[in-house]
């Protein structure tokens, strides 16, 4: 091995250690950080109203204080859903890449800790649900079964480029959420627990990405910027669900064209994924098929 080479193991391996030490002194559990017995305010929404997906409509303005109040709340319920589902799929990719490797190495050690962090999110998520008394809203059926080929066979940069897309979109989400003060005391605590410790694991998929991308070639190259951008575009279509209008009482068909034509949606998602957008581009991930995926869920 040249002293480029193991240098740069070297360095790898002093930030996946820095990564372990920050865990060890700043990670939550969410069974005693959150109040799960404390009543629910009937006033509060489940996240701020700007990130519902029929703010700045006119079916927005048509809605209830009571209507918007739940519609948030359902929607921040299918989001928690969407995320438990893709977290499962993020966890088995991470463990096949860390298949067989070498347990006393810090970036060994660092994907099982996250592994950890996602089990307690998935719990902490379920419970919130629970709590809130709303059903389970889960991807379609075809997606669910085309979502076990990825993560069947998804590795290396397919697979934290996947896991950084709906990191990268949802911690924009939360950080806003976790300042609401209009927002559930039960979702802006998940939401800080949540974003501290996404931080970690964000900063581990680009570097992780970066690792990687060094040995890939041109075809390869495009053929992971096309894979991540689907999955983006699979994941960011199926943050909430359809269903969230009929249980307030909505026409569904009328709310999602509103939601289709809505530009203050559009302008945040735009918002949310300027970083991931630099980053991907960086790592010479955006290509042109890449991009037009992007751009029919307003990432682009």
């Amino acid at each position: 091995m040249t002293a480029v080479g193991v240098a740069g193991q070297g360095a790898e391996q002093d930030f996946s250690s820095r990564l372990l030490e920050s865990s060890q002194t700043l990670s939550y559990d969410p069974s005693t950080e959150i109040d799960w017995d404390a009543p629910l305010p009937t006033d509060q929404y489940g996240l701020n109203p700007e990130w519902s997906t029929l703010y700045g409509t006119r079916l927005w303005d048509e809605l209830t204080e009571e209507q918007r109040i739940t519609l948030t709340r359902h929607e921040v319920c299918s989001i928690m859903s969407t995320g438990i589902w893709f977290e499962m799929i993020l966890q088995q990719m991470i463990l096949r890449d860390q298949y067989v490797q070498d347990p006393a190495k810090s970036e060994f050690q660092f994907a099982l800790t996250e592994v950890a962090d996602e089990c307690r999110h998935s719990i902490m998520f379920a419970r919130i649900c629970q709590k809130l008394d709303v059903p389970a809203y889960f991807p379609s059926r075809t997606v669910i079964e085309l979502a076990r080929g990825l993560k069947s066979l998804a590795g290396g940069e397919v697979a934290y480029g996947a896991g950084l897309v709906a990191e990268e979109v949802l911690d924009v989400m939360q950080r806003d959420w976790m300042r609401g003060e209009n927002v559930l005391d039960i979702v802006r605590t998940s939401s800080k627990i949540h974003v501290v410790e996404e931080s970690r694991h964000m900063k581990f998929a680009r570097e992780e990405i970066k690792e990687h991308m060094q040995r890939v070639g041109r075809i390869k190259r495009h053929l992971s910027a096309t894979v991540i951008s689907i999955a983006a575009y699979v994941i960011v279509n199926a943050l909430v669900s359809p269903k969230v209008y009929a249980a307030v009482g909505i026409d569904t068909e009328r709310a999602l064209a509103e939601v289709k034509a809505n530009q203050h949606r559009k302008s945040l998602m735009r918002n949310a994924s300027s970083g991931l957008m630099e980053f991907l581009d960086e790592a010479r991930l955006l290509t042109p098929p890449a991009i037009a995926f992007y751009k029919r869920v307003h990432m682009y």
